[in-house]
């Protein structure tokens, strides 16, 4: 699809302009205990990474550190995201990506009428063709 560039495929990495835009202002942090040795924009892209897949947690291809070892355990990246889902974050991004694109006219919504045409013609073509099988 060529033309409008509000269509574009289900993000699965974002850039880190993109991730402080969009999705850092609207994420809790934790306060007590070590930061993460991850940057979260790097736990947020697997947990995009996650969701397009729909694999296991433990089937998540997770990439190398520097010494050959996963650069963090899927338990982690699924402990995150759970906090992020019971303390809003995850609804507040979403929110926040609506509320953006239908800043930037990136949302197209349907007029009443229109969906209203379109059921008439489908249940006209399943009326239709209901009629020819039983005939």
């Amino acid at each position: 699809m060529t033309g409008n560039p509000c269509w574009q495929a289900i993000p699965t990495k974002l850039s880190e302009a993109q991730f402080e835009q969009f999705v850092l202002p609207h994420l809790s942090r934790g306060r007590r205990g070590p930061p993460p040795t991850l940057p979260l924009r790097t736990i947020f892209n697997y947990i995009l990474k996650i969701l397009y897949m729909g694999c296991q947690w433990k089937m998540l291809p997770i990439e190398s550190n520097d010494k050959g070892l996963p650069e963090i355990h899927p338990t982690r990246i699924y402990r995150m995201m759970r906090r992020w889902q019971t303390d809003g974050s995850i609804e507040r991004v979403f929110a926040g990506s609506v509320n953006r694109l239908h800043d930037d006219s990136c949302l197209i919504w349907p007029s009443s009428t229109a969906t209203a045409r379109q059921r008439r013609r489908k249940r006209a073509a399943i009326t239709s063709a209901s009629a020819a099988t039983r005939g």
